[in-house]
This record gives structure tokens, C-alpha cells and sequence, in this order.
């Protein structure tokens, strides 16, 4: 069994990195202090093909498997986790969705404008009283000749802000059915933004759909089929949140080390103490079972192998293990930890969210639960 990378996936770690290094970290304090991913950074990830890394080349993507976009969620989540997730929404969610249910003309219209960074995607499922329930969706989808007429609210939609086009949930006549929506439709409306925690360089809005009309031709796939297109593209964006987890806990564990290596006390770095060197010890061991967790995860979904509480098992470890990596690097950190100057503050707080979006970590559970016990 080979656990190495390829020639063509090392070349793309270290092209990613750099450019996460040198194009992302250093806006990092920016984007969360501003509140939203500074101007042209997200054209310039574009023109390094990293907006459409997964997306097929007939639709100017970089038709990366998904190994090496695991490596690149890596290395934007070590730069940025609020550039990350802007990048795996539009990408993971948005996209990947229309690649997937979209028509001919729907992939032609959407995918190659968002592979160049032209036209940001977001993804509209919960509601105010249908979070972990997606079943419980009331927004809704009349149909209206050759129309649907959509209303109802959606909330904690990310990208909100910056999107043109929204991949929106409703009841429609036939059950939930998922439709393509553009940001200029008439009747819908970006409200309030969440005042977050974390993730603050993240746009995330309610969504009001008033009487907004669509044409019936931006439905996706057929009407009923909205659950099973927003379960595998949760799917996917699992995958990506435990990547970009993988490289925010690293970029913890790399703040505490250089900390720990230059504060002292007692007259010697504080990296000399045993009980220092403890949170260092067990955040290693965590952060490359991790690794192996996530690699593994991608390589079966590239397989076509992969079975969603594999997804759901990377993304809780991911959740888990970057929340206990930051908390152990505040603590080394001490009441510097407690400062925003500290680029450690950030990702603390950013991580958090891990354990939330893309399904809270007692959801991940349940489906783990089920696919033990689901014959009883």
C-alpha cells in the first residue's frame, strides 16, 4: 500500500502553498478585521485555477482529483480559514453541485464563469426552523407556466454578499427540488449579516425570497430530487472543512511552537517544560492522524469508494482536533493568547465553527450511529 503523494500532487502542494503564503496569510489580519476577503485577492486565487480546482478543463477548471484539492483546502485553511471557506462554498457547494445536477446549458452558462472567478457561487439550504432537518424546508417553489415563483427565507448563507449566483432549496410541487438562482432575480433579497465569532472574513447573510421568479430551465435535476443532491454535495464540503481543519490546526501548532520557543521563564523558553512539551506531543500525534484521515478520505472518494460516514467521520475528527490544537496554543500562549494581536486569537476563534457548519458535530455522530445500526 503506497501512502505517498505523486509527482504531479507534490508539484501542486508546493505551487499551493506559496500561494497561500505569499498571496493569503499576510492579508489574514486584513480579511478579519475588515470583515470580508480583501479586493482581488479571490481573482488572483482565480488565475491560479485554484476557484474551479475540481471542475473539468471543458469547463476551464484545473480537474484536480481530490486529493490535490485537499491540498489545497490544506494550505488555504493554514493561510486563512475564512478564505478557505469562502473558497470550498463556492467551489465544493455551488459548483460542484451544478457540475453534478446541472444540465448541458447549465454547466456551459455557470461553471466556466466561476472557474475564473467571474461569477462566486453560494449555497442556500437552512432555514430559520431547518437546520439539521433539511426535511424541513418551507420555503417554497410554486410552478407558474414556464416559471417558479420562490418564497421563503433562508438563513446562514455564506458567500451571500459577494455571490451571483445561489444554489436555493424549496418545496416544490414534487418535494424539495434545488434550482440555480442568479443574485439580480427579482424578488430576492440579501438581509441581515450574521455578526460572527469567527469566520468573520465570510459573508454570511439571510437570504429573502420574495415572489422571486426563475425560469423553469434553472431548475437542477428533477423536482423531489433537492435532498439527494444537497446530501452528496454535503458530502464533499466535508471533505473540504477537514482539509481546511488539517491546516488550521497545523498553522495553531506552528504559532505555539515559535511562542513557546522564544517566550521565557524561569530563565529558559518555555518550550523546555514538560508540561508545554505535552500539549506540543499530543497536538502532533492528533494533527497526523488526521492527516492520514483526510488523505485516505480523498483517496476513496477519488475511487469512487468513499461512503458519506467516511465524509462525516473526517469532518468530526477535523472539527475536534483543530479546536483542541488552537485551545492548547492559547494556553502556551497564556494571556497573550487572550490578544487580538496574536494571529493565535484568530484562529481559536475561527475554528470553532468547525464543529458547526457543514452539519454540527452531533449530526456527524448520528450518521455514523445509522451506519452502524441502520438494519435494526
Amino acid at each position: 500500500m503506497d501512502f505517498s503523494l505523486d509527482e504531479e500532487q507534490v508539484m501542486f502542494q508546493s505551487m499551493f502553498r506559496d500561494f497561500a503564503q505569499e498571496e493569503i496569510a499576510p492579508l489574514a489580519p486584513e480579511t478579519d478585521e475588515n470583515e470580508r476577503v480583501p479586493d482581488g485577492l479571490l481573482e488572483a486565487a482565480a488565475e491560479q485555477e485554484l476557484l474551479g480546482a475540481p471542475l473539468p478543463e471543458e469547463y476551464d477548471g484545473a480537474e484536480l482529483d481530490w486529493v490535490s484539492t485537499s491540498l489545497l483546502m490544506e494550505e488555504l485553511g493554514k493561510a486563512c480559514l475564512s478564505t478557505a471557506t469562502v473558497v470550498a462554498i463556492h467551489s465544493g457547494l455551488a459548483a460542484q453541485t451544478i457540475l453534478e445536477a446541472g444540465s448541458d446549458d447549465q454547466r456551459k452558462a455557470y461553471l466556466p464563469d466561476m472557474a475564473a472567478g467571474e461569477l462566486i457561487g453560494a449555497f442556500a439550504l437552512t432555514e430559520p426552523e431547518a437546520g439539521s432537518d433539511p426535511s424541513a424546508i418551507q420555503a417554497t417553489a410554486a410552478r407558474d407556466g414556464d416559471e417558479y415563483v420562490l418564497n421563503g427565507i433562508k438563513t446562514w448563507v455564506a458567500n451571500a454578499s459577494i455571490a451571483a449566483a445561489f444554489i436555493i432549496f424549496a418545496q416544490a410541487p414534487g418535494g424539495i427540488t434545488a434550482f440555480v438562482v442568479p443574485s439580480a432575480a427579482p424578488g430576492l433579497e440579501v438581509g441581515y449579516r450574521e455578526l460572527t465569532m469567527g469566520l468573520r472574513g465570510v459573508a454570511i447573510h439571510a437570504l429573502h425570497l420574495k415572489d422571486c421568479r426563475v425560469p423553469a430551465s434553472n431548475q437542477l435535476g428533477d423536482e423531489g430530487q433537492g435532498l439527494s443532491i444537497a446530501g452528496r454535495a454535503l458530502d464533499r464540503y466535508r471533505l473540504l472543512l477537514a482539509a481546511a481543519a488539517l491546516g488550521a490546526a497545523e498553522a495553531a501548532l506552528q504559532e505555539g511552537k515559535q511562542f513557546a520557543s522564544e517566550r521565557k521563564q524561569f530563565g529558559a523558553p518555555i518550550a523546555t517544560k514538560q508540561a508545554i512539551g505535552n500539549y506540543f506531543a499530543d497536538s502532533v500525534v492528533e494533527i497526523e492522524t488526521l492527516r492520514h484521515l483526510v488523505h485516505h478520505t480523498a483517496w476513496k472518494l477519488d475511487q469512487g469508494t468513499a461512503e458519506p460516514w467516511e465524509l462525516a467521520a473526517a469532518k468530526l475528527h477535523a472539527g475536534r482536533v483543530a479546536r483542541a490544537v488552537a485551545n492548547r496554543m492559547v494556553q502556551v500562549h497564556g494571556g497573550y493568547g487572550f490578544s487580538n494581536e496574536y494571529p493565535i486569537s484568530r484562529i481559536y476563534r475561527d475554528v470553532r465553527a468547525l464543529e458547526i457548519m457543514g452539519g454540527t458535530s452531533q449530526m456527524q455522530q448520528v450518521v455514523l450511529a445509522q451506519s452502524l445500526f441502520g438494519g435494526l
